[in-house]
C-alpha cells in the first residue's frame, strides 16, 4: 500500500510510501513529488529499507538533485506518525537554495575542521544563491549512535554564528545497532550531513518540550562520559537508585519507563532533558546525551504535551503566517510516551493539520545544544497571514 501527498502551492512538496518493494516505494515517492525542479530532497527511511537503494532510485528520476537523509526510529508523514515507510520532503528550486556537505569520521571532527568547513560552505552557498532574497538556516542530520553529537553541534553552532542551526539524530527503530546518514547515494555511520538552506519563504526555527525539573535531586557519582554511561547515582548502583526514585524496581526498567520518567539538568536558566537509552546487566545506565560525574539531575515532571504543541503551532503561525510545511525532528521517546498515554492519534492529527513531516529521532540539535525528548524543527510560511 502506498500513500502520497501532491505538490503544494508554494515551494515544498511531501510524499510517503509503505510499499515493501524499493522500486514500488520509489515510484510512489516520484508520483507524490512531481516533476518541478528540486533544490534539495530530504529522505527519511525506515531501517527496513535499503537506504542507498531508495536514494539511487530517486536520484535516477531526479538526476543532479541533492539528496540527503537518514535511517529513522519512525517517520512523520503527511498522514501523521508511521513506521516502516519511506518519507520525503522536497524543497523547490524556485524558492530554495541548498549547499550540503558530508562530515565523515564525525567523532574526530575538530574546531578547526568546523571553521574551515563553514567558511567554504558560506562561500559556495553565496555563489549558488546569487542575489536571491531571503533568510538562511543550517540543517544537521547526525549518526544517532555516534555519541559525538554534542561536540559536533557545539563546533558547528559556533562556526555558523548568526545562522540558526537545527537538526536531528538518525535512528534504527530502537534496535540500537546501527544508524546511517546519507548524501547522494552514499550512506555512512559515524557521519553527519550539514546543509545551508536559503529561502524567500518566511521561516522560524523552534524547539519545545513538555518536561520541567522537580525537587528530587540525583547526583552522578560515577560515570564514563566518553560512553555516556552512568554507573552510580547518589553513590548507589545507577539503575537501582533511579528505579527507587520513580517508585519502581530496577527489573521493571524499560524504554517506556525511560520515556515517561526522563531526567533533567538545568543550565543557563533552562531545563534540558537527559534521556536514558537503556539499562545494562551490571546496573549501569546508558544515556542519549552527554553525562558527567558530579552533574546534578532531577526527575522530570510532565506538563500537558498536547496543549504544549497547540501553543507551539499557534506561536509559529503568528511568526510565519499560514503554515506551508514544518520540518520536524521528534524524539522517539515522545512517541513512546504518547503511545502509553493513548494520545498518539491526537498528536498525529495535529501534525497533519499543521503540515509536519520529518522523523522520530535519537536526539535533537538546536543552536549549539544536543538535547532529548523535544520537538524541534523549522516552520515555513506561505507568505499569507494566518487567520
Amino acid at each position: 500500500m502506498s500513500e502520497q501527498a501532491g505538490a503544494m502551492d508554494r515551494g515544498i512538496r511531501r510524499a510517503t510510501s509503505e510499499a515493501a518493494d524499493v522500486d514500488a516505494a520509489v515510484a510512489d515517492i516520484v508520483a507524490g513529488i512531481g516533476q518541478a525542479p528540486v533544490a534539495l530532497l530530504l529522505l527519511f527511511c525506515s531501517p527496513a529499507y535499503n537506504l542507498t537503494g531508495v536514494a539511487a532510485g530517486i536520484e535516477e528520476e531526479f538526476p543532479g538533485t541533492p539528496i540527503a537523509g537518514c535511517t529513522t526510529a519512525g517517520e512523520i508523514t503527511p498522514f501523521g506518525y508511521r513506521t516502516g515507510t519511506v518519507t520525503v520532503i522536497a524543497f523547490s528550486a524556485a524558492h530554495f537554495t541548498a549547499t550540503a556537505r558530508l562530515i565523515e569520521n564525525m567523532s574526530a571532527f575538530s574546531f578547526e575542521d568546523g571553521q574551515t568547513l563553514v567558511r567554504e560552505m558560506r562561500q559556495l552557498h553565496g555563489e549558488a544563491r546569487g542575489g536571491r532574497a531571503g533568510g538562511t538556516f543550517a540543517l544537521l542530520i547526525s549518526d544517532g549512535l555516534s555519541m559525538s553529537e554534542e561536540m559536533l553541534v557545539s563546533i558547528l553552532g559556533d562556526a555558523f554564528e548568526e545562522i540558526p542551526l537545527v537538526g536531528g539524530s538518525a535512528g534504527d527503530d530502537l534496535m540500537f545497532r546501527e544508524t546511517r546518514v546519507l548524501l547522494g547515494e552514499i550512506a555512512r555511520k559515524d557521519a553527519a550531513i550539514v546543509t545551508l538552506i536559503s529561502t524567500d519563504l518566511p521561516f522560524q526555527v523552534f524547539q519545545t518540550q513538555h518536561f520541567v525539573s522537580s525537587s528530587e535531586k540525583l547526583v552522578v557519582t560515577r560515570a564514563d562520559p566518553s560512553r555516556r554511561l552512568v554507573a552510580e547515582i547518589n553513590a548507589e548502583p545507577a539503575a537501582a537508585e533511579y528505579a527507587r526514585l520513580i517508585g519502581l524496581r530496577d527489573g521493571e526498567l524499560n524504554a517506556q519507563v525511560f520515556a515517561a520518567h526522563p531526567l533533567v539538568v538545568r543550565a543557563g536558566g533552562r531545563d534540558y532533558v537527559r534521556s536514558i537509552q537503556r539499562v545494562h546487566e551490571d546496573g549501569s545506565l546508558s544515556f542519549f546525551c552527554a553525562i558527567d560525574e558530579g552533574i546534578v539531575l532531577t526527575v522530570a515532571n510532565s506538563i500537558d504535551l498536547v496543549a504544549n504543541l497547540v501553543d507551539t503551532f499557534e506561536n509559529l503561525k503568528r511568526s510565519v503566517g499560514s503554515i506551508e510545511a514544518i520540518l520536524g525532528f521528534d524524539c522517539v521517546f515522545r512517541y513512546l510516551e504518547m503511545e502509553q498515554r493513548q494520545i498518539l492519534g491526537l498528536v498525529s492529527k495535529l501534525f497533519v493539520e499543521n503540515q509536519v513531516v520529518g522523523f522520530s529521532t535519537y536526539g535533537e540539535q538546536f543552536g549549539m545544544m544536543h538535547v532529548n525528548q523535544t520537538f524541534t524543527g523549522i516552520a515555513f510560511g506561505t507568505g499569507q497571514d494566518h487567520e
